[in-house]
C-alpha cells in the first residue's frame, strides 16, 4: 500500500512538473518561428559586437547605447571585456558609435550596464541613469553627460533592498526614477524557481532621495519601462505575459493600472501592431530594444550586434 501511494505521489509530481514545463515553453514562445521582414536601408553598427541591450535618444539626436551586458547563463562574445556606454549622433550624414569616457574613480572593470534612461533638467543638464550589475549585483548609476568632452561624470551609486533584480529604468528627475524588478529575488536559483512557478512577484519601484516605494506589482516579468511624452503615463512591458501595461502617474508618484495592451493578430488583415522589421537570427540575435528618431531606426540586442535602419 505504501509503495502504491509513493508511486501515485510521484506520478502527480511528474505530471505537475510536465505541466509547468509546457507552460514555461509557451510563455517563452520557445517554438515560435520568426519570418523575416526586411528594410531596404539597414546596416550593422560598427563597434558593437557584444550586445546593446538598451538605447535612449535625446531630442537633439544623440543616441546612447548600453553595451556588453553579462549574466549567468547569457552568452557573451566578449566575456573578458567590461561593459560601456556608446554614443551616436543621428544627425550626422554617416553616424558612427563612439565610446564615452567615464570619470576617474568609477569602477570600470566591473561595469555591467543594463537598462538606461536620460533626463534633461531645467538648466539643460543631461543626466544618464544606468542599471548596473557589478559582480552580478544590482545598482543604479547616475552620470552627468558632458557633451564637449564626450564623457560621463559619475555622480552617485544607488543601492536599495527594494531594487533586488533591476532590469530597466525611466528617469523622472535628476535623482528620481521608476525601475522594474524582473524578479522578486536576487538569488539566481530562486529567480529560476520564481519564473518556473509563475509567481507574478515582479514589480515597479519609485526611487527618490527622500522616498523609495513599490508602486506597481503582480507582473510575471516586468522588463522595459518608459514614460509618455506628456509625463502622465508609465508603460511597462511584461515579457512573459506578452503585455504592455499602461499606468497612470499621480502627483505622489504612485501608479494605477489604466489598461493592458496585448500584441495580437499580427498576421490578420487588421493587425493591432505593425511589424516594421523582423529577423530569424541571421542578422540579429536576441533583440531587446528598438528606438526611432527622425526616420531612423536603431535596434539593439542582449549579447549580439546592433542595427541602423532608415525607414
Amino acid at each position: 500500500m505504501g509503495r502504491l501511494v509513493a508511486v501515485g505521489l510521484l506520478g502527480i509530481a511528474l505530471a505537475l512538473l510536465g505541466e509547468r514545463l509546457l507552460a514555461l515553453r509557451n510563455r517563452l514562445k520557445a517554438s515560435r518561428e520568426v519570418e523575416s521582414v526586411d528594410l531596404p536601408h539597414c546596416h550593422l553598427i560598427k563597434g558593437i559586437e557584444a550586445g546593446s541591450e538598451d538605447i535612449d535618444i535625446l531630442p537633439n539626436g544623440l543616441a546612447f547605447f548600453s553595451v556588453g551586458l553579462k549574466f549567468p547563463g547569457l552568452h557573451s562574445f566578449a566575456p573578458d571585456k567590461p561593459g560601456g556606454i556608446l554614443m551616436m549622433d543621428l544627425k550626422e550624414e554617416k553616424p558612427r558609435a563612439r565610446e564615452l569616457r567615464i570619470s576617474r574613480g568609477f569602477d570600470l572593470a566591473s561595469f555591467n550596464p543594463h537598462g538606461i534612461s536620460t533626463f534633461i533638467d531645467n538648466d539643460d543638464t543631461v543626466y544618464l541613469f544606468v542599471v548596473n550589475h557589478p559582480e552580478f549585483k544590482n545598482t543604479v548609476e547616475i552620470f552627468k553627460f558632458e557633451e564637449a568632452e564626450n564623457s560621463l561624470l559619475h555622480l552617485k551609486t544607488v543601492k536599495h533592498e527594494l531594487l533586488p533584480s533591476v532590469n530597466d529604468i525611466t528617469a523622472v528627475g535628476p535623482a528620481h526614477f521608476y525601475a522594474t524588478n524582473d524578479h522578486y529575488f536576487s538569488d539566481p536559483f530562486l529567480k529560476y524557481l520564481e519564473t518556473y512557478l509563475n509567481l507574478h512577484w515582479a514589480n515597479v519601484v519609485y526611487y527618490s532621495p527622500n522616498e523609495v516605494k513599490v508602486v506597481a506589482e503582480g507582473f510575471d516579468s516586468a522588463n522595459g519601462i518608459n514614460i509618455s511624452p506628456d509625463d502622465k503615463y508609465i508603460y511597462v512591458a511584461d515579457i512573459l505575459a506578452h503585455e504592455i501595461h499602461v499606468l497612470e502617474k499621480h502627483t505622489n508618484m504612485n501608479l494605477t493600472q489604466l489598461k493592458v495592451l496585448r500584441i495580437q493578430n499580427i498576421l490578420s488583415e487588421k493587425p493591432t501592431v505593425t511589424t516594421v522589421y523582423a529577423n530569424n537570427g541571421s542578422v540579429l540575435q536576441g533583440s531587446s530594444v528598438a528606438s526611432v528618431y527622425d526616420g531612423k531606426l536603431l535596434i539593439g540586442t542582449l549579447y549580439h550586434r546592433a542595427l541602423y535602419c532608415e525607414l
